[in-house]
């Protein structure tokens, strides 16, 4: 959605390497904003954008505006269910089929072999692969890293607008993420307890509020009762009147160094 960043970029490195015609779209959304979210607040940089995709290499980028994306008599939406009633999907009704939507027909427009999106947004890149799956496109979707700060915290467009101070709190989602690696490297085989002690470091940021906190299975997006595989840990967090969200992958069965 613009105002790029190194996670960005990271994307576009990603197809370069595979020595693919790389396109970028930049879009901001409006079906995929609530009635009281932050689409006038979000930030905007075009020149600035267009600046960093000729420095990166990209071939072709695509600016299209809302009048080209949607008609004004358009009753048509992509859907996707069950990946999109937990974490973000119960707090942001309607988001995921504006997601849905808009990448769909993205896609048709551009064409492209393989769709590169971040881990960050890691239940919006499981329902695209769903997506993609259920309905046939002949697309590979691929994952990329979590790009972080020197200090941790998960890269976003968003982070602009958070005020110094409240950029220093934010680094609790971080070191939550952190706190809940360490537990279950450790051992902790219960997700309670370790979503206990995740609510704790969220707590010392003074949050403006938290939408959740949640331990879930990667691909299902539904909560585990028992850490015994893979699972996704991943939180939604409003610093002053910011929404932020991160998450990390932790499997049980492989320490990191």
């Amino acid at each position: 959605m613009g105002y790029l960043h190194a996670g960005h970029l990271s994307l576009v490195e990603a197809a370069r390497h595979d020595e693919t015609f790389t396109v970028v779209s930049i879009f901001v959304n409006p079906t995929q904003f609530g009635p009281n979210e932050d689409y006038d607040r979000y930030p905007r940089d075009e020149a600035g954008d267009l600046r960093r995709c000729e420095d990166a290499g990209v071939e072709l980028l695509f600016l299209p505006d809302a009048r080209e994306m949607y008609r004004a008599d358009a009753v048509t939406t992509v859907h996707v269910a069950h990946l999109t009633e937990t974490l973000c999907g119960p707090c942001r009704p309607g988001h995921f089929d504006g997601v849905a939507t808009v990448v769909s027909k993205l896609f048709n427009i551009v064409q492209p072999d393989a769709a590169y999106f971040g881990q960050k947004d890691a239940q919006q890149l499981a329902v695209l692969r769903r997506m993609v799956r259920d309905l046939d496109f002949p697309i590979e979707i691929v994952g990329c890293p979590t790009v972080r700060e020197p200090d941790g915290l998960a890269m976003s467009s968003r982070n602009a607008m958070l005020l110094a101070d409240e950029r220093r709190r934010a680094l609790v989602l971080y070191r939550a993420l952190c706190e809940a690696r360490e537990r279950i490297e450790g051992g902790e085989r219960d997700p309670a307890a370790v979503l206990s002690q995740m609510e704790r470091v969220v707590a010392t940021g003074d949050p403006a509020g938290v939408d959740y906190i949640s331990i879930v299975d990667p691909e299902s997006m539904q909560p585990v009762q028992r850490i015994e595989g893979p699972v996704l840990i991943a939180l939604a967090v409003r610093i002053g009147g910011t929404r932020l969200i991160d998450n990390a992958l932790v499997d049980p069965h492989e320490q990191t160094a």
